[in-house]
């Protein structure tokens, strides 16, 4: 179990899903975890309870609530963006607000969070990006502004490897398959077809992608930057 004892991690997007297996893991390792939420308010207080967390009301897409977030935490060893959403259909017929929207929280919040997260983050620290396989494939028809969203995440985490690579500070990607949530759940009417795709047949489980992530976070990752961590059972195979 990767040690973060005493480490100082913001996991935004944390009270649901992927997040909550996160900030479990995290805090089960040691660490001083706070997570934001934007609409969970009831799961966000029940993980905080849980795990000793503290839970912050702050919604992604708004620029300037997330950045003060992020400042308000101090120096984080960790900052873990996992705040995602996913909009499926045709593109001809899709809400170009919500399409927007999309933008502001896979895209520009990661960027706007890492950026003021480095300005007082400490020597050898980590930013962690959940993006997803579809950055690499998407197979099926009605993807493609999820699928642009986490290609424009690929970009960002190898830019800012390079920019804060003299401080030690490594920015990575995990990238997962389907995975269990209520998202996309196990016995969703899309399983079928992404199991199909699979090597391994079944859905991820949410500590599954907070393992990676934890390994990644703690010190054995110190040499892992600017790169895409898949965790997806063969989907871009």
């Amino acid at each position: 179990m990767a040690d973060l004892s005493g480490k100082n991690i913001l996991v935004l997007g944390g009270s649901r899903g992927i997040g909550a297996a996160i900030v479990r893991r995290f805090a089960a390792g040691g660490g001083k975890v706070a997570f934001t939420y934007a609409g969970s308010k009831d799961a966000a207080a029940t993980l905080a309870k849980e795990t000793g967390a503290e839970a912050i009301h702050t919604d992604s897409a708004d620029r300037k609530a997330l950045i003060a977030t992020v400042a308000g935490r101090g120096a984080l060893d960790v900052l873990v963006a996992n705040a995602g959403t996913a909009i499926l259909g045709d593109p001809l017929t899709l809400d170009p607000d919500a399409i927007d929207r999309l933008i502001d929280v896979n895209v520009r919040a990661p960027y706007h969070a890492a950026v003021e997260a480095a300005r007082k983050m400490n020597r050898d620290g980590r930013i962690i990006v959940i993006g997803s396989v579809n950055g690499d494939r998407m197979p099926f028809a009605g993807g493609a502004a999820y699928a642009l969203s986490k290609s424009a995440v690929q970009g960002m985490v190898r830019g800012l490897a390079r920019d804060l690579g003299e401080r030690g500070i490594t920015v990575i990607s995990v990238q997962p398959g389907p995975t269990d949530s209520d998202m996309n759940p196990a016995d969703g009417p899309m399983a079928s077809l992404m199991h199909s795709f699979m090597a391994i047949k079944r859905h991820a489980r949410a500590d599954e992608i907070a393992e990676l992530t934890a390994y990644l976070a703690g010190p054995h990752g110190a040499m892992i930057t600017g790169s895409m961590q898949t965790i997806d059972g063969g989907f871009g195979a």
